[in-house]
């Protein structure tokens, strides 16, 4: 079963063994509206917590995806630049943006499972 936990910056990452798969939430990607255009990092690009690793723009603005903890990323949705649409009709599923070798698993920790993730949305309107 794969840990799902989530960022202030409205960043997902789901946690399966010591790789995390990270993309944008629901709560993001209704903020922006329709996604037009998605640049992912490069595999082997080291990432640190709180740094940019990627663009995303829609019609209303363009943003910066910021990694949730530090690690390499070792594979990347290339698909998102033919098809960004992907991350309007499944943010936190098929739209995910890349995924990182995690090397400091205890940053998990900083981060807010659903339930604060929630809550924390709620505050945000």
């Amino acid at each position: 079963m794969s840990d799902v936990k989530f960022s202030e910056d409205h960043e997902w990452i789901r946690v399966e063994g010591d790789v995390g798969t990270i993309g944008i939430t629901v709560f993001a990607q209704q903020q922006l509206g329709d996604v037009v255009y998605v640049e992912v990092p490069e595999v082997g690009t080291s990432v640190e917590k709180g740094g940019e690793v990627a663009v995303v723009e829609s019609v209303k603005a363009a943003s910066e995806l910021f990694a949730p903890i530090d690690g390499e990323v070792v594979e990347s949705n290339s698909g998102l630049a033919d098809d960004p649409a992907a991350v309007n009709s499944d943010p936190e599923g098929e739209g995910w943006f890349f995924k990182v070798k995690i090397s400091d698993a205890g940053q998990l920790d900083d981060l807010m499972d659903e339930a604060a993730y929630k809550a924390f949305v709620e505050t945000q309107s």
